[in-house]
């Protein structure tokens, strides 16, 4: 009996990379797919790569020529995904992809991305999570996870927080602060700016001295949260801290708030730890607001 015939395959399965096993850069024929998926490998070996790496290196961690590899980064380099240092004639990442990264940040939604944050805390805590995010003159909340007791404090959309009063308030006069002098710019919300608006007291624990809150601030941006016991309201305690874009800007707030007989400073401090890691988790996928 003759042998059978070889089995017949297309084109396009015929050179279908088998799952783990590198593609190969062949002629300018290459399939667009596949050209795209070159490019990627490229930039993904630049990005994990602290050091600049010239075109045999990356050719050797792609698993490639090199000469495929210079036509590719030629190509990166001309629309300034990557950058060729002339004096060493190494490459790096370009910053385009820092342009596209910020595009695509500014497009993520923020009460979607804190959503799980705010019922992970709720669930941690059993108080109500809070997320706000600076305005003009205060914070605003903009979202929040209500606590699951029958007691419990009442968050509410829109509220805008008392800057001196609150624990989200804090933050936003420390970190703003910090943002707007680091700047060199003449800012309007520096704890004594603020306070010559005169600090109404809301409660007998309400700080009302400047002199007292530039300390209270000095001490929320040294230790990376504010608290409020019983300051905008006596039965009502909060904790909050900063959600800071990568150059430092405040980008929101993430807090939790409760009746001060049963959250009160044991068990405040108890959650700080879980709070300041999602505040930190939250800041990765956020940029900084555009004014």
């Amino acid at each position: 009996m003759p042998p059978a015939p070889p089995t017949m395959r297309s084109d396009d399965e015929s050179r279908a990379p088998r799952p783990g096993v590198a593609i190969p850069f062949t002629s300018t024929s290459e399939r667009p797919i596949a050209a795209v998926q070159r490019a990627l490998a490229v930039l993904d070996c630049l990005a994990a790569e602290p050091a600049d790496l010239g075109t045999n290196e990356i050719a050797r961690r792609v698993g490639s020529n090199a000469s495929s590899v210079s036509r590719l980064l030629a190509t990166l380099a001309r629309e300034e995904y990557v950058r060729r240092v002339p004096s060493t004639g190494r490459y790096r990442l370009g910053l385009r992809l820092v342009e596209l990264g910020h595009s695509a940040l500014a497009r993520v939604d923020l009460r979607e991305v804190a959503r799980p944050h705010l019922i992970a805390l709720t669930a941690v805590s059993g108080e109500t999570a809070t997320l706000s995010v600076p305005g003009e003159e205060t914070p605003m909340t903009v979202d929040f996870v209500q606590s699951p007791s029958s007691v419990r404090s009442v968050a509410q959309l829109g509220r805008p927080a008392v800057p001196h009063a609150t624990a989200t308030g804090k933050v936003f006069l420390a970190y703003r602060d910090v943002k707007r002098d680091h700047l060199g710019a003449d800012s309007s919300m520096r704890a004594g700016a603020y306070a010559d608006r005169a600090l109404i007291a809301y409660t007998r624990r309400t700080i009302t001295d400047p002199r007292s809150l530039a300390e209270e601030l000095a001490g929320v941006r040294a230790h990376g949260f504010a608290q409020a016991l019983g300051e905008r309201e006596i039965e009502l305690n909060a904790i909050a801290v900063p959600v800071l874009a990568a150059g430092g800007e405040l980008v929101a707030m993430l807090g939790l708030q409760g009746p001060a007989s049963r959250f009160d400073y044991s068990a405040m401090h108890a959650v700080l730890d879980r709070l300041r890691e999602h505040g930190q988790q939250l800041a990765v996928h956020v940029a900084p607001p555009h004014g």
